[in-house]
């Protein structure tokens, strides 16, 4: 049985194709897959976020399968970048859903709404006034790996914690260490397929995991992916990301109040 209205239901399907278009655009889709599940339906924190990650492991598996297509993620630079934050993801993963356990449906939302407030904010200004490389950070050598561990770490376990996809954290921060934005891209939907994996493992143990919800809304979040692919390497998704923050600031703030 469904556990909630059919028009819920229709705006959670429309909500889940949109997200996937921007999951592999500009890695801020899926975010708002967690939103619609916070806001629209009675799941707790934990079932909201395992059922977000079921998704996400989807959407990353199609963004892989195109990125490497594309050449993104055969060079030497995205395999070796991919190999350290997928590793590291994991862990924080793990430890994320450990930490949802701890926390209220309440406390859940003011965290999520603050990440929200966040990306929206960043988004905006990345393309309004460009984001800037603050470093230039090589996978390849042995300092660079601890860096980029230490990323990985971090940002499984926010995602982890709060069910967003890794793509809206990794994207920012691979471009601010230097990384070329289709490669981030690309190693960024690796990413979320181990630490979104392993969310759900960890999650599926609790029973927080709506599996007939995260069969309705496959369909659309993949085909969305899909296109959102074709449109990466099409269209300057400039005025995407715009869109995306401006809608993300408010509701961000909603969600904090």
């Amino acid at each position: 049985m469904v556990p909630v209205p059919f028009e819920i239901l229709l705006a959670l399907l429309l909500v889940a194709l949109l997200s996937g278009v921007g999951c592999t655009t500009v890695g801020a889709g899926g975010i708002f897959v967690t939103i619609a599940l916070y806001l629209l339906t009675p799941l707790s924190s934990a079932t909201v976020a395992g059922t977000a990650h079921v998704l996400f492991v989807l959407v990353g598996v199609i963004g892989v399968v195109g990125y490497a297509r594309s050449g993104e993620l055969v060079g030497r630079e995205g395999r070796a970048l991919a190999t350290v934050l997928a590793g590291s993801g994991v862990l924080g993963a793990l430890a994320g859903t450990f930490l949802n356990a701890f926390v209220s449906r309440r406390l859940f939302g003011i965290l999520l709404g603050i990440l929200i407030v966040c990306t929206g904010i960043l988004l905006a200004y990345r393309r309004l006034r460009g984001l800037p490389s603050l470093a230039s950070v090589d996978a390849e050598t042995g300092r660079g790996r601890l860096v980029f561990a230490g990323v990985g770490l971090a940002l499984g376990t926010v995602a982890g914690l709060v069910g967003v996809g890794g793509p809206v954290l990794a994207v920012p921060a691979l471009v601010l260490l230097g990384v070329p934005m289709l490669v981030a891209l690309g190693v960024a939907q690796l990413q979320a397929i181990f630490i979104s994996g392993f969310a759900v493992g960890g999650y599926y143990l609790q029973d927080a995991v709506s599996v007939v919800l995260a069969g309705l809304l496959a369909l659309p979040i993949v085909v969305g992916a899909v296109a959102g692919w074709l449109v990466a390497h099409r269209v300057d998704p400039a005025r995407l990301e715009i869109v995306l923050g401006v809608l993300l600031i408010p509701t961000g703030i909603y969600l904090i109040l």
